[in-house]
């Protein structure tokens, strides 16, 4: 592995344990049954829904994204509004790959994902088909290539997601946002959208079961979520960073990763409850992974 890569202290035998209620196997075996079969929905559907207009796409896409949260048995919390439409980098901490659905079914977008995502069965051909741009991780000389490809994306209006952290972390410790994605706001001259992404247990405190972090196979991720039960999925929309506001990449990084860090879990709500009205938005108001010894020390 290079050594330029985002490295994440977080394993999963330190940060992706459940404490709190479980599952039966039944009803697991049921979830991810369920899981399945949308995913193998979404193969089929991704191709005719990508032909539909932009609000009919959305629409299908957020409904197919929060139905798989949903599957897995987590509930989901949104706090702040998506904004207008047009192009826009989203930038969120990152936490498991269910943060790439979870992301969808509140703000339809390309994500930028690392490449081998593409080797996976079944998500990788749906995030291919969906898309999804790939970054090749463990090539520095491609970084260029993708920042030109996300800058691209941007000028035709589209919204695209990237994790600028590189790497997962299990929502109690979190990395350094880098830099790289940003130059494609920067030269597409378009906003940035800070979102906070957590996952709650029933105590209202940071849960572990959804963490993907280290060595952790995905078979076993999966399993651990479609077994753990009280998991609340937050997703935190903040006030968009405007154009021209950061004149480089380094400040407009830090200043994303700031308002990422300073936006904790906030109250705890129960299901059906609507979406909290967010605070007016910058722009309204201006006109993976890698196991370490120890963890959280």
């Amino acid at each position: 592995m290079s050594a330029w890569l985002p490295t994440s202290p977080c394993t999963p035998e330190t940060c992706a344990g459940h404490e709190g209620r479980t599952a039966s196997v039944p009803r697991a075996v049921l979830r991810l049954t369920a899981a399945v079969a949308l995913v193998l929905l979404g193969i089929l559907g991704a191709p005719p829904v990508r032909l539909l207009p932009a609000g009919p796409r959305h629409a299908v896409v957020r409904a197919w994204s929060s139905a798989l949260v949903r599957a897995f048995g987590l509930r989901i919390t949104v706090h702040g509004h998506p904004g207008p439409d047009g192009g826009r980098l989203v930038v969120a901490n990152h936490i498991s790959w269910l943060d790439i659905p979870l992301v969808a079914a509140v703000l339809p977008c390309r994500m930028l994902a690392k490449s081998d995502i593409r080797d996976w069965p079944g998500l990788g051909r749906l995030a291919a088909r969906s898309g999804t741009l790939f970054i090749e991780r463990d090539r520095i000389r491609a970084l260029p290539g993708t920042v030109e490809a996300v800058t691209r994306a941007l000028l035709a209006g589209d919204r695209v997601t990237v994790y600028p952290e590189g790497s997962t972390w299990c929502g109690r410790a979190r990395g350094t946002f880098r830099r790289a994605a940003f130059q494609s706001a920067l030269d597409a001259r378009v906003p940035v959208q800070p979102v906070r992404l957590s996952y709650l247990g029933c105590d209202g405190q940071t849960a572990g079961a959804p963490a993907f972090v280290g060595d952790d196979p995905l078979t076993a991720s999966l399993w651990r979520i479609a077994r753990a039960r009280g998991v609340r999925a937050e997703v935190r929309l903040l006030p968009r960073i405007p154009p021209g506001r950061y004149a480089d990449r380094r400040g407009l990084a830090a200043a994303a990763q700031q308002a990422v860090a300073a936006a904790g879990p906030g109250p705890r709500t129960l299901p059906g409850i609507p979406a909290q009205p967010s605070p007016p938005s910058a722009t309204d108001k201006d006109s993976a992974k890698r196991p370490s010894a120890s963890v959280h020390q």
